[in-house]
């Protein structure tokens, strides 16, 4: 690094990865029932069960949009990533978290991912990283419904930030015989109805009227999501690959703080809930 007289040092900007090779950078989507992850310099996606094994057999340490065994979640990430990353690297880690989640979430999902010795941790909340993953126009009101195969969530995004979520604890993986999919249509219909009945602004009508983005494994069930478009009365746009939206938004979002200069001592990204 080289220095003008009479000015301060200023750290080389980063390159973009895969280009760089100063720095290692980990998106990373926890899931109830899969985990997917980012990593530079790959072009694809890590996606493994949410699973953990130890002497007592296989254990599921996320559930229903909380973890619930941290140190379950631990070992799992340390089987899946652990290995790929470079001696004595400290990597950028970028986690999507469930809007409800809350603090709790945060602080588990903070411990486990010591194992893979981040020197950043950033988390986002799951809506913005699907929203990216779409490169919506975030300067408008936007819905997001995320259906996983544990938890289904609505959200309001406005200029990008959370004004509004409802959570249900039911998902694609409730679906059998005595459980229809009209069940998961009904609850996203009555978590939309709720957000409406709360704005007291025109926000959450604004953004029905644009239309409905559809993330998670759920999106891909047509006996899910067709009727969605007649009983809410707007467009319903699945994201290209829905169930990898999140992980796909959080890389992008990854990468942008890469380059960013406050990055070294940067802390989340702002997560209301």
């Amino acid at each position: 690094m080289t220095t003008a007289p009479g000015r301060r040092p200023q750290a080389a900007r980063h390159r973009p990865w895969p280009w760089c090779r100063e720095c290692t950078g980990i998106a990373l989507d926890l899931g109830g029932a899969r985990t997917r992850a980012w990593m530079s310099g790959r072009r694809q996606i890590l996606d493994v069960p949410t699973v953990a094994f130890s002497g007592d057999g296989a254990t599921c340490p996320v559930q229903r949009g909380a973890i619930v065994d941290t140190p379950a979640a631990t070992r799992m990430l340390d089987r899946l990533l652990g290995h790929r990353l470079p001696r004595f690297v400290q990597p950028l880690l970028i986690l999507t978290t469930p809007v409800l989640g809350g603090i709790a979430f945060r602080a588990q999902a903070r411990a486990a991912v010591e194992v893979l010795r981040p020197r950043t941790v950033l988390t986002v909340p799951t809506p913005r990283a699907v929203a990216m993953a779409a490169d919506d126009d975030l300067s408008r009101p936007l819905l997001v419904v995320d259906i996983g195969a544990h938890l289904t969530e609505v959200t309001l995004l406005t200029d990008g930030a959370v004004t509004d979520a409802r959570h249900t604890a039911l998902g694609t993986g409730d679906l059998d015989g005595l459980t229809p999919p009209a069940r998961i249509t009904d609850a996203v219909v009555a978590m939309v109805r709720a957000v409406l009945d709360e704005d007291h602004t025109s926000q959450a009508l604004d953004a029905l009227q644009r239309g409905v983005l559809l993330a998670g494994g759920g999106a891909l069930r047509p006996d899910v999501t067709g009727p969605l478009t007649h009983r809410l009365g707007t467009p319903v746009q699945p994201v290209p690959a829905p169930h990898t939206a999140a992980v796909r938004g959080a890389a992008r979002l990854l990468q942008a703080a890469h380059a960013h200069p406050s990055t070294a001592a940067a802390h989340d990204i702002p997560h209301p809930r």
